[in-house]
């Protein structure tokens, strides 16, 4: 018997049970749900961007991993200006045989195209070059402080010293994360320090999470289960993974860099790349600056990594998501919703995060503004919070704002939840 949709999709996810789910595995499901054809689909339209690959302007990787698969929200998110649009046409084969897979929508005159042109418009009048430099500039010297520390943290034998060399490695790491989103650059393999891979991130980030947010097609959901279930369904999580998960999350939270690396040794077959070897520059240097036994190393070297992992997954997961007043899959969405509409109701942004550009490259800030314009250096957004607000009173949505330790707190409220909400989160009192 098939499975019915999602709150934002006619059918479910196929291979999202599967056991042992991966990145490229979510590829695959979505290229037998999305009506592609095998070539790209972007609204109600097949195209085919062969003869593009090479040519694109953010890369060919982009397009070979999302080939046979619907782009709608990757394309309208991912450019900014009208030219990739019209472009776009050139390559259009026919329509489409069946309706989208996925509702949600981009009308002209809606929330997402309105605050988009008006960003667009605003984008030519301001300074975003000063901004993107202290991002890179933090961004490397960060990377070289996570080689520094972690010297340091072999010399010192001090487990202060070490937890602030992991410190050090997640805010490098984190910071990376503003360049993968982008066409392909060094900044990105930064992220790669911790065992994680830019390119599944890529999946997992940028193309699933990103765009499909709290939904059953958003991997950073699926993935933490059965032992971090966010979702509120009495049928996916028992009671002792509802409280329990309260106490055995920071063990796990401590694990998220070594498991991702071991999960791709096992089940990506011939995936491994020499940028999987980018994490072990770090002992290496270790080894080779401070002439210390080779299991002195690798052990200041392993508490390095959990103890960056620990902190990773304390910013991630309480990054924006999983208030528990924010809209899960299981809980009310709007009819043919809005992307940027659903975007504001599956997020909630801190604002103490949001007031420093360090700590808004560092902590995932000014994540809405992120999620809905991902190819934008963080240190840009900030700019561009006008616009936003302009946008939010004309269609008179009722936006709302946390601090960090709030969102702690309710993000442990939401492993408990198991009682879907009936009514809209967020206010929106003025459709188009």
């Amino acid at each position: 018997m098939q499975k019915k949709g999602t709150s934002i999709s006619r059918k479910y996810p196929s291979l999202r049970d599967i056991p042992k789910r991966t990145q490229y595995s979510w590829l695959e499901g979505r290229r037998m749900d999305d009506g592609a054809e095998g070539l790209w689909r972007v609204h109600d339209g097949i195209y085919d961007l062969t003869d593009f690959v090479d040519k694109h302007p953010g890369g060919r990787e982009w397009l070979e991993l999302t080939r046979g698969t619907d782009i709608t929200e990757a394309f309208e998110a991912h450019h900014l200006s009208e030219a990739p649009e019209r472009l776009l046409e050139k390559f259009r084969i026919r329509d489409a045989k069946e309706p989208r897979n996925f509702t949600l929508t981009f009308k002209e005159d809606g929330f997402y195209r309105t605050l988009k042109r008006r960003v667009r418009a605003k984008l030519k009048t301001i300074d975003t070059v000063t901004p993107a430099r202290l991002s890179n500039l933090y961004t490397d010297v960060l990377f070289v402080m996570t080689y520094v520390m972690a010297v340091a943290a072999v010399i010192t034998k001090g487990y202060l010293v070490g937890f602030l060399a992991g410190m050090t490695l997640t805010f490098a790491i984190i910071s990376a994360h503003n360049y993968f989103h982008r066409r392909n650059n060094w900044r990105m393999f930064i992220f790669n320090l911790s065992f994680m891979n830019y390119q599944e991130w890529r999946i997992s980030h940028a193309l699933s999470h990103h765009l499909y947010t709290n939904s059953l097609h958003d991997l950073e959901i699926s993935l933490g289960e059965p032992f971090l279930c966010w979702l509120p369904d009495p049928k996916i999580k028992n009671l002792f993974q509802r409280y329990a998960s309260w106490i055995y999350g920071p063990f796990i939270y401590c694990l998220i860099y070594v498991t991702e690396f071991i999960k791709k040794l096992i089940l990506s077959k011939n995936r491994l790349g020499l940028d999987d070897l980018i994490p072990f520059s770090v002992p290496l240097v270790m080894y080779l600056a401070t002439g210390e036994a080779l299991t002195s190393v690798i052990n200041t070297w392993l508490y390095i990594i959990f103890s960056g992992s620990f902190v990773f997954s304390l910013i991630g997961f309480n990054a924006s998501h999983h208030h528990s007043g924010v809209v899960h899959e299981g809980d009310a969405v709007r009819e043919n919703c809005d992307w940027g509409i659903y975007q504001m109701d599956t997020a909630m942004d801190r604002n103490d995060i949001n007031k420093s550009h360090f700590f808004t490259l560092t902590f995932f800030g000014q994540h809405i503004l992120h999620h809905i314009f991902p190819t934008l250096d963080h240190g840009v957004l900030a700019q561009l919070q006008p616009e936003f607000v302009q946008t939010l009173k004309e269609f008179e949505y009722d936006f709302k704002e946390c601090s960090w330790f709030e969102h702690i707190i309710e993000q442990h409220k939401q492993l408990a939840r198991i009682q879907p909400r009936t009514e809209f989160v967020g206010q929106l009192k003025k459709t188009k």
